[in-house]
């Protein structure tokens, strides 16, 4: 009886000795093949950005063969922008697309491509935001402060929309402009006369709507999507400053992946990030003609005011930079990138 106990017993043992590898192995099998989930949020909806979202999307999910699930989501639904930013620092957000100015907070670096005059056309930004030094630079500035920057793009010019008609320079003066947080935008409108307002884009339609400002400072990638002519159906297209947006990845998220898939996150963004720009140029023109489709007006300065506006505005960068030695030197960074890929004869 004990000589048969101790078989069974030992049997017992032996069996449980092979269970138990099969149960890990397999455990760690479902693990591995558990995707990781990469949330992508932005501020605008059925724009550049957007698109740039769903292209970098579907990248991703196929070039990891599905072991990164991506979820997409526009028109700030994760929250405001400053919360956006902070999800991605602590990890809980994946992914933001955001203009670089609004990161200011975690280093004011990041501003310096919101300076007035940087561009003078789509085609001019494309090619800065393509540029090695400047990509060197923007996408660093987040390193130590929990993101990881992966392109950058410029999805428009900007423009300004009024709930009466700018049509002139004088016609700046007193009014209450909406600004991204930036010093760039803050100074450049002080000199034309204007009141700005830093307001994070979810609160600007209310605030037209509810007159507690006369305008706002953004693009027709949003006035139109957004249908902002129910509250303001005037556009004054000054195409200054250039609305870029940075790619900036979770540090976080990042360092809990594979090497093969960080170096996916890396190369997709990359890649998409200058594959959009044809597409964005197209689009442009689009919503000019929609914005007049939907009964608003496109308004353009007189050509002397225009000239005379950019004037005004040549030396803010180098005003506000020149006291800041690291951000004199990043807006330096960037006014050489512009200087070596200005535009050419018929551009």
């Amino acid at each position: 009886m004990r000589f048969e106990k101790r078989g069974i017993l030992a049997q017992a043992a032996f069996a449980g000795a092979l269970v138990l590898p099969l149960v890990l192995t397999c455990g760690a099998a479902r693990a591995q093949t558990t995707p990781y989930v990469m949330k992508i949020t932005f501020p605008t909806l059925h724009d550049t950005i957007h698109q740039v979202a769903l292209n970098y999307a579907a990248a991703v999910e196929k070039d990891s063969g599905g072991r990164i699930k991506v979820q997409i989501y526009p028109a700030s639904q994760l929250g405001s922008i400053p919360r956006q930013i902070e999800g991605v620092q602590f990890g809980s957000i994946q992914c933001a697309m955001i203009p670089p100015e609004f990161f200011v907070g975690v280093d004011q670096r990041f501003e310096v491509m919101a300076a007035p005059g940087l561009v003078s056309s789509m085609q001019h930004g494309q090619r800065v935001a393509g540029d090695p030094a400047v990509l060197k630079l923007m996408l660093g500035l987040g390193a130590n402060k929990g993101l990881h920057g992966v392109g950058l793009f410029m999805a428009t010019p900007s423009s300004i929309i009024s709930r009466t008609p700018i049509r002139h320079l004088a016609d700046f003066k007193g009014k209450k402009i909406r600004i991204f947080a930036s010093k760039f935008q803050s100074e450049a409108f002080e000199r034309l006369g204007v009141t700005p307002v830093a307001m994070t884009l979810g609160d600007v339609l209310p605030a037209i709507q509810q007159g507690a400002i006369d305008g706002a400072d953004a693009a027709l990638n949003v006035y139109v999507p957004f249908h902002y002519v129910d509250a303001a159906k005037y556009v004054t297209e000054t195409n200054q400053p250039a609305i870029f947006i940075i790619v900036e990845i979770s540090q976080k998220w990042y360092n809990s992946l594979p090497k093969d898939l960080q170096q996916i996150i890396d190369k997709d963004a990359a890649s998409e990030t200058v594959k959009i720009n044809p597409w964005g140029l197209a689009f442009r023109h689009k919503m000019q003609k929609d914005w007049v489709a939907q009964g608003g007006e496109l308004i353009k300065l007189p050509a002397n005011e225009q000239a005379q506006m950019m004037k005004t505005l040549a030396s803010v960068g180098e005003d506000v930079s020149k006291n800041n030695p690291s951000l004199h030197e990043a807006y330096e960074t960037v006014v050489a990138a512009a200087k070596r890929t200005a535009p050419g004869p018929g551009e």
